[in-house]
């Protein structure tokens, strides 16, 4: 499976004049969607379950060094299976700290607002044309720096941000292959 870098679709919400960002990027990758059924709730869901364990390591080690400068943080979640049974991804949902902002038939964002910067997740389906099976899914990451401790925070986390959304993008493409078609 080849995930590529993307641009930030041009349909995407977070698309918009109103809009100005510190960073964006995108990455994308192909599914078969051969019942033509995956949604932007399917999406949303398999956003929380495509990761490896290194990567809920990676936020759990975030969260106990931010916590000394008052950032926000995820609750310990020590059943994670019933949290997602609840997490229904609609607009006002929140899982972690990932609160869903906006969705759509072909994109949810998600993302928070803390008093550092703003980020925001697009997981995007961009259908090709006319075709209901082929399918690209484009993630994309946008960050707006409310200070220059935002700045600071960002430094040594946009190297690993490079490796984790290639990496949920690849898990979200297997689950979407194994468990709906």
């Amino acid at each position: 499976m080849r995930v590529t870098k993307s641009k930030l679709p041009e349909k995407s919400s977070l698309r918009s004049d109103d809009n100005v960002y510190d960073f964006v990027d995108s990455f994308q990758g192909d599914f078969i969607d051969k019942n033509g059924n995956i949604n932007s709730t399917d999406i949303g869901m398999f956003f929380f379950t495509g990761g490896p364990k290194w990567i809920d390591k990676l936020f759990a080690l975030r969260n106990k060094l931010v916590v000394l400068f008052g950032l926000k943080t995820s609750e310990k979640i020590l059943d994670k299976q019933k949290l997602l049974n609840n997490f229904k991804c609609e607009q006002g949902d929140q899982l972690g700290l990932f609160k869903v902002y906006n969705k759509t038939g072909e994109e949810v964002v998600l993302g928070e607002d803390d008093k550092h910067l703003n980020f925001r997740v697009s997981l995007f389906i961009d259908q090709q044309s006319n075709d209901t099976i082929n399918k690209k899914l484009i993630i994309s990451t946008t960050v707006k720096f409310n200070n220059w401790f935002g700045r600071l925070y960002f430094l040594p986390v946009r190297p690993f941000h490079k490796l984790i959304v290639p990496t949920i993008l690849k898990g979200i493409i297997k689950n979407i292959e194994k468990q709906k078609n």
